[in-house]
């Protein structure tokens, strides 16, 4: 059944009007009145007001127009497919089309955040309107991966921000903190630590990962003493945009 994320307030019985996104879909799938959809309103602009938000709801094309798409809100469900660890992910921005590749995967394993990385050796800089633009753009990539793999819930893209300032925005991490919210780098130092070791808990992780290149020295010492464990995937290197795939693949698909 075709899948459609609608940030809406939804309720059984309600019918409305699919915003311009859901309603171009169903009307390139050539969808006719009666057809049996899916709809889910969670993620970070997901449904204010009355209505029910989380799982997923049955919705019925009752009328399809030149440029809108009516449809009645059948029975909720309360499904969710969320992994059970949250890990948020703080990725180097990678170069062309890599990083909206990195985007769809690591929302469809079950990243619950992303934060686009300006890392020093990041060959794509984006400020200002065109930040915003590619935001929203990868932002798109999360919302059409989720309607795909079967998440009723968005994660969020947040803003781009160099590790300066991402630091610079968090509280302090305290030793005894580790085991409720750990933090991890992929890092080729040799004292870096396998994944399995440095992973006991069961709580949130972040994760940290540099664009192609790696992060520079300076950026990896400034991880360190802010709490981030080294670690290591073995003795292949791998692409800026394979390794935090690799680390989300063994913390959330185990």
């Amino acid at each position: 059944m075709p899948r459609f994320h609608c940030p809406l307030p939804l309720a059984s019985g309600d019918v409305i009007d699919l915003p311009a996104g859901a309603a171009r879909h169903v009307q390139v799938l050539r969808l006719q009145p009666g057809a049996v959809i899916t709809l889910f309103n969670g993620g970070p602009d997901g449904a204010s007001g009355s209505g029910e938000e989380g799982g997923e709801f049955d919705a019925t094309v009752t009328r399809m127009g030149r440029s809108d798409v009516q449809v009645e809100i059948g029975a909720h469900r309360a499904v969710e497919r969320e992994a059970a660890r949250a890990v948020h992910l703080l990725a180097g921005i990678t170069a062309n089309e890599r990083m909206d590749w990195l985007v769809e995967k690591a929302t469809e394993i079950g990243a619950a955040s992303l934060t686009p990385l300006l890392a020093e050796r990041s060959v794509l800089k984006l400020k200002g309107e065109r930040g915003d633009k590619k935001r929203a753009h990868w932002q798109a990539v999360a919302v059409a991966a989720c309607e795909q793999c079967g998440r009723n819930r968005v994660p969020p893209v947040h803003e781009a921000v160099s590790l300066a300032e991402w630091l610079a925005d968090q509280p302090p991490t305290m030793p005894t903190d580790r085991d409720l919210n750990t933090r991890l780098v992929l890092s080729l130092h040799p004292d870096a630590r396998p994944l399995r070791e440095a992973v006991s808990a069961s709580g949130p992780v972040t994760l940290l990962s540099g664009p192609e290149g790696g992060l520079t020295p300076a950026e990896e010492a400034a991880a360190l003493a802010a709490g981030f464990i080294p670690v290591t995937l073995g003795p292949r290197v791998l692409r800026a945009e394979t390794a935090p795939l690799a680390v989300l693949g063994a913390l959330l698909l185990s």
